[in-house]
Parts: structure tokens; sequence; C-alpha cells
């Protein structure tokens, strides 16, 4: 008996040992699911992100464009090294497209010491080519492209990254829409790298300092010429007035109608671009007005340290916007202007999606081969031993938009522009364009004027869908005249031959489809 009770003792306890054994290898019940938290702090479409305080939106655009007679960033009709538009012959594309996707990732969190934002804003495009030179053609600037136009931090008042420039109006250069190459104000809607200051004051009003790097703009800086590493050689003749031609002339002179008017000769960057704001926004619209400051600082006269330099110079911008709201005509229309005056710092009118220096052909009414127009647009000029001779341009730009209903919507908008060297910087431009043309049949005067006028409807049949016709008219209004014979131009596939200096016209029609998200 003492045998079979140990037998079933010891068969109980082991049955208990596995059973532990057996509970203790059961699933422990899991945590509940935290499902995605609705974020009701900063407007609609914030959510929190999962086991944080943050918040979190995602938004951002689809975008289908067709251009009809228009190139570069769907501006005017223009040729330049890289584009072949305004050469109107077989390698000009009079039809161009693009597809775009933005994504947009702005966050928030709350501290004890105000909202932490970021915000970053990623651009990725398929563009149309362009076509340049012939037998055999060169393509460039079409494909996929990514651009990161917004990436910085908000924290107490301060701006820190990539944004578009406090300098510019809040709608850049779209007072009611329009293609990205009307001048007469600033445009940094691709950003520009900085460290800004905003303080409010109460009632609407806001000032802001910034530091802005002058060297990250879409394009870069603008155009700082040293015309002597540029100069043509070769001596006029007394009879006819005419160059005699060499290979640096006919370099010099391919150079000039492309609107190039000099070696590009920046030094490296000594100082940020300096830019204030003071800002007003009420009920009845906004106001502003702006200033920069940007500092030119050359390099060489020659290509080494002992050809000396020029000095450094400190150009400037000032700009006033306006924008009227709720005016008479209708319910959300809208009248925003603003006016522009620069002083070494073009760019802030002829803004940087602007081609700094391009060139247009059409027919001729003197019986020249064709008629060219071109223009170099720049911050300074100097020559050999020389100081630098600031460029100075004024601009204004406007805009009327009206809701016909809550469907259909139009916009008017125009711009326009003047830019004027000095007598100085003048007189070493036309140097060489006297060398590489001579006077008998030319008046050299590289300022010029440019305007652009436009309408568009706008068609939304559902909320965030979009489709817009635009159509905008531009004119160069260049201040040379006379003939002259030009080299051949490779890029262009126009031959060497008389030319008319004469003003040119451009037609772009615009059709997009845009779904925002």
């Amino acid at each position: 008996m003492k045998l079979v009770k140990s037998l079933l003792l010891g068969s109980a306890a082991g049955l208990i040992a596995v059973g532990g054994a057996q509970a203790a290898d059961l699933p422990v019940k899991a945590k509940a699911v935290e499902y995605v938290k609705i974020c009701s702090l900063y407007g609609a479409g914030f959510y929190y992100i999962p086991g944080t305080d943050t918040c979190i939106k995602l938004s951002g655009y689809a975008r289908a464009d067709a251009v009809l007679g228009g190139a570069n960033d769907y501006g005017f009709n223009n040729s330049q090294a890289t584009a072949n538009g305004g050469s109107n012959n077989r390698l000009t594309n009079y039809y161009y497209t693009r597809a775009r996707m933005d994504l947009n990732v702005d966050t928030r969190t709350a501290t004890e010491y105000g909202v932490v934002r970021t915000y970053a804003d990623m651009i990725f495009s398929y563009d149309t080519g362009n076509i340049t030179g012939s037998s055999p053609a060169t393509f460039a600037a079409g494909g996929a492209t990514l651009g990161l136009y917004h990436a910085f931090i908000q924290f107490a008042g301060f701006t820190m990254g990539r944004t578009v420039s406090i300098f510019d109006a809040p709608w850049q250069s779209y007072n009611a829409g329009g293609p990205d190459t009307v001048p007469g104000g600033s445009n940094h809607v691709t950003g520009v790298n900085q460290f800004a200051y905003t303080a409010d004051f109460g009632q609407g009003i806001t000032g802001s300092l910034a530091l802005e790097s002058p060297d990250t703009q879409s394009n870069g800086q603008g155009n700082l010429w040293n015309v002597n590493g540029f100069a043509a050689s070769g001596s006029v003749s007394a009879t006819t007035g005419l160059p005699t031609i060499t290979s640096a002339t006919t370099a010099a002179a391919a150079a000039l109608i492309q609107g190039q008017y000099g070696v590009n000769a920046w030094g490296g960057t000594r100082s940020p671009d300096i830019v204030g704001a003071l800002r007003v926004d009420q009920a009845w619209g906004l106001g502003q007005i702006s200033v920069a400051a940007h500092d030119l600082h050359p390099g060489y006269y020659g290509t080494t340290e002992p050809t000396g330099h020029p000095s450094d110079k400190w150009g400037w911008a000032v700009q006033g916007a306006l924008s009227i709201k709720n005016i008479p005509t209708g319910a959300g229309d809208s009248i925003n202007l603003n006016a522009v005056y620069t002083d070494g710092m073009s760019r802030e009118n002829f803004q940087v999606l602007f081609p700094q220096q391009f060139a247009m052909f059409s027919g001729s009414g003197v019986g020249a081969y064709q008629s060219i127009g071109f223009a170099g647009i720049a911050d300074g000029v100097f020559g050999a031993g020389g100081s630098i001779e600031t460029v100075k341009t004024w601009g204004v730009r406007g805009g009327y938009t009206h809701n016909w209903n809550p469907y259909w919507s139009s916009g008017l908008y125009g711009g326009y522009a003047q830019l004027s060297y000095t007598s100085n910087a003048k007189a070493l431009i036309c140097g060489n364009f006297t060398a590489a043309f001579g006077t008998a049949t030319a008046t050299c005067n590289p300022d010029f004027a440019f305007g652009v006028i436009g309408v568009n409807t706008n068609w939304t049949p559902v909320k965030n869908l979009a489709f817009t016709a635009d159509l905008s008219w531009t004119r160069l209004d260049q201040k040379y005249s006379g003939t002259i014979t030009a080299p051949a131009t490779a890029i262009w596939a126009k031959p060497g031959a008389v030319y008319e200096l004469k003003d040119q016209n451009s037609l772009t029609l615009l059709l997009r489809a845009n779904r925002t998200f």
C-alpha cells in the first residue's frame, strides 16, 4: 500500500508540474491596439503619431500641365544656353508637358515654451525635354527631377531652414495666377535657406528679420559680370565701321546675342542677405513693406590673386505689397498689388524663376535674315581696374480675382519691369559690342523693359479638384537698334547672317488639372 500511495502522489506531483509549465506557456493578454487619434489642436487633417504627443498632417497635390507656345517653367518663349524656345525653328518645342507630385509633411508638438513645428515640402516632377543644337541634337532640361522647396523648424518665433523669403509678398509672383516668369517683384517660391525671427505685436501686426543665404536660390545669385575677362579682341575698320573678325570676336559676339555680357565673377560668400519686413493683416486685407541688403563680393580682375579685385559693394531692394479682400464685385474677390525698386539686387524684381539671360527670334521688317531681341540681367558690372557698377531696376505687378460662383473663378494679372545700366557699365558692355559688331549699322544700349499680361479661368467641379486655362502675352522692349552681322549659333541652329535688332513678343496657353489633398 505504501508503494501504491507513493506512486499516486508522485504522479499527481508530476501532473501539477506539467500543468504549471503549460500554464506558463500560455500567451499573455495583448495590450489594446492604440488607434490613430484625431488632433484638433491645429486644425483639420492633423493626427497624433501613435505613442507620442506630436501631431502630424500629410497634404499636397497631383498636377498635370500642358503648355502651347511657352517654355522654362511655363513662362514666355525664349532661348537660353540649355533651352531652345525663342529661336522659333524646327528645334523649338511648341508643346510642353509636366506631371508633378507635391508632398507636404507638417508636425506640431505643444511644449512649455510654445509649439514646436517642422515642415517639409517635396516636389517630384517629370518634364518635357528641350532640344539644343542640331546634327546631332542635344536633349536637355527634361526627365524626372526632385525638389525640396521647404524644410524648416519653427520655435518661439524663430524659423530655421529653407522656405520662402520674408521679402516676398504672400502670393509671391502669382497675384492672380499666371506663369512663373512675371516680373515686377520677388518670388522665392522654391525656397531660400535662412534664419529668421518674427515678432507678433498684436492687432494683426508682425515684424520679421532674416539672414538669408544668397547662394541657395533656385538659380543661384544674379550675374556679376567681369567684362574684362570677356573682351573681344580685334580691330574695327575706320572705313566701314565693322570689326575685323577673329575667333575671339566670334566667341564674344555669340555670347552677347545670348544676353551674356561678361564672365560671371562672384567670389565666395562673405555675408548673408539681410532682410526685414513689416506686415499688417486685417479683415480688409494686408499691407507689407520689405527691405533687403545684398553683399556683392567679386572675385578677381583676372584668373589669379595677383591680378587684384574690386572692392565689395552692397546692393539693396525695397518692396511694397497690398491686398484688398472682399471687394464689392463679389464674395471672395481680391486685388493683389506690389511694387519694387532695386539697386544691385536685380533678382528681387526679375525673380529667381525668370531667366537671367535670354534671346528671342522672329521675322524681320527690314530685309534681314531674321530679327533678334536679347537681354541680360545682372546685379553689377566691372572691368579691369574698375569698381562695381550696380544695376538698377524697378517694377510693378498686380492681379484681380473674381468668383463667378462656387465653381467658377477668373483672374486678370500683369507685370512690368525696367532694367538700367549706369553710363560706365554701358560703356564697358558696349565696348565689347562695338568690337564684335561695329557701329556702322547698330546702336548699343543694354537697357530693356519687359511686360506680361494674362487672363485665366478656373473650374472646380468638386472640392479640391480644379481645371485651369491661362493665356498670357509677353513683350521684350529691348533698346538696341539697327542690324548686326551675327555669327552662327550652334545651340539654336542659327546661321551666321544679318539680323535686325527688334522688340519681341510671345503668347502662351497653359492648361492644368490639379487635385489637392
